[in-house]
């Protein structure tokens, strides 16, 4: 597939502060989640996407043009922000209405696309509050609103879950979904791992300005191979489980949970511990009450990557 937004060698930094680091990355059509904690670098990465800001050194190019001081690349992306940037004293309709104006559209135009993109966040009964009023879901969603209003083919949106409650994340998620469904190009980010894992598979890791790793969560995990799973198995007698896999080389280490009836197991053959565990639990006539593999999952990986 082409590369809708690629970056090479791209590096930004605030005085002595790196921001990004010689950062070289493709992005294609569909949604990918831009993953890491506060401050690894997302909102840095997506300023310069969007042409907010100029790259100490490399380039960013958009469907082929570059984007630094080309306002014709800018018709065609829609912005989220993760801080709040509004006029507290206007409406939610003036603030959209007043950010359409921009793209020169016909008045009739503008009060279309405004009422359609209040519509779509479920902010049309409130549109004729005070911005100062609204809620932080509210807030939200009338950012993304803006974002969307003049239809870009690509959307860069910034946390753009955060302060929703759950059922307003459901109705987001299911919106960008929805426009990835409809050909654009969705970069999302987030420091919250569900919010990413029901987006997308397709994960960009990115931890004090650098890419950690890149690709599905299965592909991902693989990377790290080295390092081992951990499974938990709480059943009616661990050490009699324990007893059973002294000396299995599948096994690096074995422990005790603090509630006295989970085995804790630490192996780089998970396929093969679980192959002889069902057998082993009905030769010793235990009950397991539960299995579990908290290592299995990206929140372990990253924090993996990241030396944590």
């Amino acid at each position: 597939m082409t590369a809708v937004i690629a970056a090479k060698s791209l590096s930004k930094w605030y005085g002595n502060v790196l921001g990004l680091n010689d950062v070289t990355l493709e992005i294609e059509d569909g949604i990918t989640g831009l993953l890491g904690p506060n401050g690894a670098g997302k909102s840095t990465f997506m300023k310069l996407i969007t042409g907010q800001m100029k790259p100490n050194i490399g380039a960013v190019t958009v469907r082929g043009r570059k984007v630094w001081n080309n306002p014709e690349v800018f018709w065609g992306i829609g912005f989220c922000p993760e801080q709040d940037v509004f006029y507290e004293d206007i409406t939610g309709w003036e603030f959209l209405t007043g950010l359409l104006r921009f793209y020169g559209y016909a008045p009739s135009e503008i009060k279309d696309r405004a009422a359609r993109a209040l519509d779509v966040v479920d902010l049309t009964h409130d549109k004729d509050r005070l911005i100062r009023g609204y809620s932080r879901g509210m807030r939200q969603r009338i950012k993304f609103a803006q974002a969307v209003a003049h239809d870009p083919g690509i959307l860069i949106l910034d946390e753009p879950l955060s302060g929703l409650d759950p059922l307003g994340k459901r109705k987001l998620i299911k919106l960008i979904k929805g426009f990835r469904d409809q050909g654009r190009t969705v970069l999302v980010s987030s420091h919250v791992l569900p919010e990413i894992e029901a987006l997308t598979s397709r994960i960009v890791l990115i931890h004090q300005g650098k890419i950690l790793a890149q690709g599905d969560i299965p592909y991902i995990r693989e990377l790290i191979e080295a390092h081992p799973h951990q499974i938990s198995v709480r059943s009616s007698d661990p050490r009699a489980l324990a007893a059973r896999f002294v000396g299995d080389r599948s096994i690096q280490k074995m422990t005790f949970g603090a509630d006295g009836r989970t085995l804790v197991v630490e192996t780089h053959k998970r396929d093969e511990f679980f192959g002889r565990l069902t057998g082993v639990v009905l030769e010793a006539g235990l009950e397991v009450d539960e299995i579990s593999s908290p290592d299995d999952n990206l929140q372990s990986v990253f924090e993996y990557l990241v030396g944590k």
